[in-house]
């Protein structure tokens, strides 16, 4: 059987960057198809005109902003709870070959 590497130890803000990447990717996703909902039901507000008052852009913001936030917040937490149970119970094996 191959020697598996133990991973003891997480950087927090490593991880809290990569995962601010990925919810910032999910939450522009997700932020763009909840905009153009947002939008096409504002579409049918009378006097709403989508150049003058952008909801639609704004939901699609505010999806791309806390998707980044929420990605670090939850990848800094999960780091240092990984951290703390792989210092009692053991890291993870893995194959770094």
């Amino acid at each position: 059987m191959k020697d598996l590497a133990v991973l003891k130890h997480v950087g927090v803000v490593s991880l809290a960057k990569i995962t601010a990447l990925i919810g910032l990717v999910i939450g522009l996703i997700v932020g763009i198809w909840y905009g153009i909902f947002f939008a096409a039901f504002l579409a049918a507000v009378p006097g709403f005109h989508p150049l003058r008052d952008p909801g639609g852009i704004a939901i699609a913001v505010l999806g791309l902003v806390l998707g980044a936030v929420g990605g670090f917040v939850c990848g800094a937490v999960m780091a240092f709870l990984y951290n703390v149970f792989a210092a009692r119970v053991g890291g993870v094996q893995v194959d770094l070959a």
